[in-house]
């Protein structure tokens, strides 16, 4: 299952998790909220529900003409840009539930664009940080409020969109705020790996390879 794969891509840190523990997977297809009561016992809370964080990173560097894969152009570039230059929207942030949603930022970042007389280099590097900053920050508020749900212990943080400089530092400093343990997947098992499904593969069921059929989209229930 490859989204159990990242799920348990921090335990690659070889850290004791404590549970209960709520898990943000975060990459180009999935933005996904899991709890976790045990190693074993997983439920998803959360998703999206439209674009994937991940996704609306590389509709955005498409806007920008930045290339593909989008979040390390636009993480590149946001580094040298001012986050509070544009104020988009931080989409289902207050909601009360626990989905999210992308394709609304992602317009607002259109239409910001559109307005501009010209794209310069400077309009690029804040539209980057601004755009940044708005993903950012309600990957950690809605990540928060699971963990004040369901009294987690843990945060876990994966995904390829779990890469994201900003992202880790932000999970880092909130969770230290709320007393919360946090565990990273390291960077060089953030990307689809075999290592991610062989630690997914500890908390599986056994099954004789003869028996095993290819099913792409297993999802975590």
């Amino acid at each position: 299952n490859h989204l159990a794969g990242h799920l348990y891509s921090p335990w690659l840190e070889n850290r004791p998790i404590h549970f209960p523990a709520v898990a943000l997977i975060v990459s180009g297809g999935h933005t996904e909220l899991i709890l976790l009561r045990s190693a074993g016992k997983v439920k998803k809370i959360g998703q999206t529900i439209d674009d994937a964080a991940g996704e609306a990173f590389d509709k955005v560097s498409h806007m920008l003409k930045l290339g593909y894969p989008g979040g390390p152009a636009i993480a590149k570039l946001a580094t040298h840009g001012n986050p509070q230059a544009f104020a988009f929207p931080r989409p289902m942030a207050t909601s009360g539930d626990l989905q999210f949603s992308f394709s609304g930022l992602k317009t607002a970042v259109l239409y910001t664009l559109r307005k501009l007389p010209r794209v310069t280099a400077k309009n690029k590097r804040d539209v980057c940080a601004s755009f940044q900053a708005a993903v950012v920050d309600v990957l950690t508020q809605k990540t928060l409020q699971a963990a004040r749900r369901y009294g987690a212990r843990t945060l876990l943080l994966s995904g390829g969109v779990a890469a994201n400089i900003a992202l880790r530092h932000a999970f880092s400093s909130q969770a230290a705020k709320a007393g919360l343990r946090l565990h990273v997947a390291p960077l060089r098992y953030c990307t689809d790996n075999a290592a991610m499904i062989a630690a997914a593969s500890v908390f599986g069921k056994p099954q004789p390879w003869q028996r095993l059929t290819a099913e792409p989209n297993l999802e975590i229930e």
